[in-house]
Parts: structure tokens; C-alpha cells; sequence
């Protein structure tokens, strides 16, 4: 079936989405994810009908279809497995009842003032022991509760349970001023700021009545620049918790340092080492004058030759190897059946990237570099991933920056922010942070007023891929898995 589409950082009108029988929509989603390659980037309950936004990268767009819903329908779970924690939240959200749920309980506790207090899965017999961790943890953490099921050191079951400081992002995004707007999409996961601007700031120009003005060569440089950074800053600062998990402080130092000096340069952009305040609707706040280049290429090599040192250092140390390899092992197919994205999905052999998947995101189709792609689906896997992707991202900095020394000086068009919105239309915008696709959607109504917002962080998508890699671990080994995915909790806890 012909379903509607529209491109990344687009819009459709809510009256032009498919709209299909229940059955009929089950069939038609069921066979987008599980023959057409499709991954479900949006599935979220608005006025009684539930809509369906399938990222397909093949023809790089958005497709989407609706259905409408009474108090309750069938649970589409047993089915199609990537819709678990979906269906969990539109219960808790909207009260729509998916009927047949193997565990319909809340992600968020977001109608309750006891978080966490909720049933979970045990296990029987004399030689089972129970472990639980959390939500307070020893160290500087976010708040998050693990449940171990254990027969001696053998993990059987993890139950992660989350929603310990729901923020109520999503509310808030909802018919508030422009410039809390983006004040609050640069917190929902504070580490991909830039990314959440990017998606965000492409829903706002997808929604506005007048056409945005285009964004000049060079803004499109800087934004992309910005992304970059961020990436590469997470991707050290990752492999250095990894090597601390595992008492290799050596390059668990050097990697903290190292991660510094990349978010400084981010500074340097824009005055804030985790790039607040930098995108805007006209294109980016400040300019990198072509004067300040040669400094930053000079410091940006320095740099990655120090990462390169300390990366060397531990991928050749058999005692880390001897960690890392077989580790937290998550197949391919598990993992494009939970609907995992990003670092994790491709550390299991899955290819998919939305900068490579869409477009309208930055400069992209202009630059050359390759998908990282891994198939041990293990904890060494997750960590080659990143070096992988550090490697590409280097390559596309020294691209970018050698571009601003030719590009345009406009990197402002001085256009505001759109105080009028398209009526009764669906916006949906995706960006490529760096744990995978961050995605924010909109829904506006009679008034042009925006009256839901949904965001889907990559950790959405991940979490249940963790309590998998835990399966016959030994708990020892729970630390280097869960680094391994270091997935967000406040980015689930909207």
C-alpha cells in the first residue's frame, strides 16, 4: 500500500495521512519493519487515533498512516516487538488500553508519586537470588533501578526501570514561548544539545505559514561542524569510561582530557562547551572567522593524535580485550526486532544512519565518509564503533573546515523565528546524535498552536537491547555492558 511520505525536516497535513481499518494497519506497519526495511522512528496516540512515522531509507523519507482508536485495541507487541516500550507509554500517556500487552506497566510513573513501585518479573527456586541496584547509585549518575533475576554470578533476567525524573518536556513543549522552546530541546539530553536543536529547528521551519529563507553554505558548514564535535567529544569521553570499567586508567585519564579539549572547541564556536545557544532559525548564533581557522585545525590535530595515542594503547592490551570480547553480545536480528538504532545497532551488524538515511540535516550529501558498521554485536563491538565513527567524523571536520575557508561570509540571514504555524499538521524532524536518531515530532491544531509534541531519543529505542546483553553474563560483567550502550536516562524521562 501507497503510504503518505514527506522528507526529513518536513510536513504533512493530518487530513492527506493514510488513514487505514485496524487490521489493516497492523498489516501494512507489520510489513514495513519486518519485509520493507522500515524502522518505526514515531508511534504515539493524537485525538483518538494512532499514528504511525516509519523512517525508510531506502527512498530517504518519512512515511506515515494513522488509524483510529477507541478506549482500547489489540496490542500490536506480540507482533511487532519494536512497539513494546511505544505501547507502554501511550497507555501511561493516553489511557488507550493495548489489550494483550505482555507487560503493560508505566515507563515513566508520570500519574504516580511513587516511582518504581510497580510488580516485576521473578523467578522461582531455591538457588535464585534477586539483586537490585539503584535508583541511587554510588557515583555522579542520573537515577535509574536495575532488577537482576541470578542463579549464582549468572545474570537470567534484567528488568530496567526508569522514570525517576520525569521533567515533563514534552508538556511544556506544548504552546510555550519560542524562546523557552529551545532553552528546553537542548536539555532533553543535555550531552546532544546540538542535535536536538537541529531536529527542533527543523520541525519550526517544517510548520511555519512562510517558507524559511535558506540557510547560507557557510551557516549549513557550522552546523554540521557543531554535530561533529559533539560526536567526536561523546564517542572519547565513552571509550575512556569503557577503559575505566575495566581498571585501565591510562587511557581512562588521557580520554577524560581528551574529551575536554574537543567540547572546548565547541566553546570556541559558540562561548558554550556543549553548543547552547548555537543553532538558531536564521543559522547559527556566531560565526568561526576564517582568522581563527588555522589555530583550531592546529589544536583539532594535536588532539586527535592524542586520542589516536591513548586509543592505541588499550585496543592492543589483552586484559581489556579479554573484558570487552563476547561481552554483552546482542544479535543482529534481536536487535532489529526490539527496534534498537544507532551506536548499538550498528555494533550488531545493522546499517542505518540518518545522515545518510535522510537529509536536510547540515551538509551530509556533500561529504564522503562510511557508515560503521560491526556484526559481534558484543561490548568490543559498541567500542569499534565509536572509534570507527571518530575516525569518519575527524575526516569530516578537516572537510569542513577547509570549506569555511571558501564559503560565503553570510552565516546569519537575520529572519525570525515564525510566530504562525500551518493548521491541523503533523512536522517531524530527525537528527543523527551520537547514541543514534534523535527525533522530534509535532502536532498542531485548529489555531496553528502546537498541541503535542513527541520526542523519541535514541535511548527509547535501546534500553530493552541492555536488559538483553545481561542475559547469561555473569552481573560482574553489568558495569562494561551498561557503559557499552552509556544510554541517557533524562532522555527518557521526558
Amino acid at each position: 500500500m501507497e503510504l503518505s511520505s514527506f522528507k526529513n525536516c518536513g510536513s504533512i497535513a493530518l487530513a492527506d495521512i493514510t488513514m487505514l481499518e485496524f487490521e489493516d494497519f497492523k498489516t501494512t506497519l507489520k510489513a514495513c519493519v519486518n519485509e520493507n526495511n522500515c524502522r518505526v522512528s514515531v508511534f504515539t496516540a493524537y485525538e483518538g487515533k494512532l499514528y504511525a512515522v516509519l523512517l525508510d531509507p531506502a527512498e530517504h523519507c518519512f512515511k506515515a498512516m494513522a488509524t483510529a482508536v477507541g478506549a482500547s485495541y489489540p496490542a500490536l507487541t506480540c507482533e511487532i516487538p519494536c512497539l513494546h516500550w511505544f505501547e507502554r507509554e501511550i497507555f501511561e500517556q493516553s489511557n488507550i488500553n493495548p489489550e494483550g500487552h505482555p507487560w503493560l506497566k508505566p515507563i515513566r510513573f508520570e500519574n504516580s508519586d511513587k516511582p518504581g513501585v510497580t510488580d516485576y518479573f521473578t523467578m522461582q527456586g531455591s538457588a535464585v537470588h534477586e539483586v537490585a541496584v539503584g535508583p541511587v547509585h554510588a557515583g555522579v549518575i542520573e537515577p535509574g533501578h536495575f532488577r537482576f533475576q541470578c542463579m549464582g554470578e549468572d545474570v537470567y533476567s534484567l528488568e530496567i526501570e526508569l522514570g525517576y525524573q520525569h521533567r515533563g518536556i514534552e508538556k511544556m513543549l506544548v504552546d510555550s514561548p519560542a524562546k523557552l522552546h529551545r532553552h528546553l530541546v537542548e536539555t532533553i539530553a543535555g550531552d546532544s544539545s546540538t542535535a536536538y536543536a537541529l531536529a527542533y529547528d527543523g520541525v519550526i521551519a517544517a510548520l511555519a505559514e512562510k517558507p524559511r529563507t535558506a540557510l547560507s553554505e557557510r551557516a549549513q558548514i557550522l552546523r554540521t561542524l557543531a554535530l561533529e564535535l559533539e560526536r567526536i567529544a561523546n564517542h572519547v569521553g565513552d571509550i575512556g569510561a569503557l577503559a575505566g570499567d575495566v581498571a585501565f586508567l591510562t587511557t581512562n585519564s588521557y580520554c577524560g582530557r581528551i574529551r575536554g579539549e574537543f567540547l572546548n572547541m565547541t566553546a570556541l564556536l559558540c562561548g558554550n562547551r556543549f553548543g547552547r545557544g548555537y543553532i538558531t532559525y536564521d543559522g547559527t548564533a556566531y560565526d568561526l572567522p576564517n582568522s581563527k581557522l588555522a589555530a583550531l585545525r592546529d589544536w583539532f590535530e594535536r588532539t586527535v593524535a592524542d586520542f589516536k595515542n591513548a586509543w592505541a594503547i588499550m585496543a592492543n592490551d589483552p586484559g581489556v580485550l579479554d573484558r570487552f570480547e563476547g561481552t554483552g553480545r546482542v544479535s543482529g536480528e534481536m536487535m532489529r526486532e526490539i527496534g534498537g538504532v544507532g551506536i548499538a545497532a550498528r555494533a550488531s551488524a545493522l546499517d542505518m544512519d540518518v545522515r545518510r538515511d535522510l537529509t536536510n540535516i547540515g551538509v551530509y550529501e556533500k561529504l564522503v565518509w562510511k557508515c560503521a558498521v560491526k556484526h559481534s554485536g558484543d561490548v568490543i563491538a559498541r567500542a569499534k564503533v565509536r572509534r570507527l565513527e571518530i575516525r569518519e567524523s575527524i575526516r569530516m571536520v578537516r572537510a569542513l573546515l577547509s570549506w569555511l575557508e571558501v564559503a560565503g561570509s553570510e552565516f546569519s540571514t537575520g529572519e525570525a523565528a515564525p510566530d504562525k504555524f500551518k493548521a491541523e499538521t503533523l512536522a517531524v524532524a530527525a537528527a543523527e546524535a551520537w547514541r543514534g536518531e534523535a527525533v522530534i515530532a509535532a502536532f498542531t491544531g485548529s489555531n496553528g498552536n502546537v498541541k503535542k509534541v513527541k520526542v523519541v531519543d535514541p535511548s527509547f529505542h535501546n534500553w530493552f537491547a541492555l536488559a538483553l546483553a545481561l542475559r547469561g553474563e555473569q552481573i560482574s560483567n553489568f558495569p562494561i555492558c551498561n557503559k557499552s550502550f552509556n544510554l541517557s536516562y533524562c532522555g527518557h524521562d521526558l
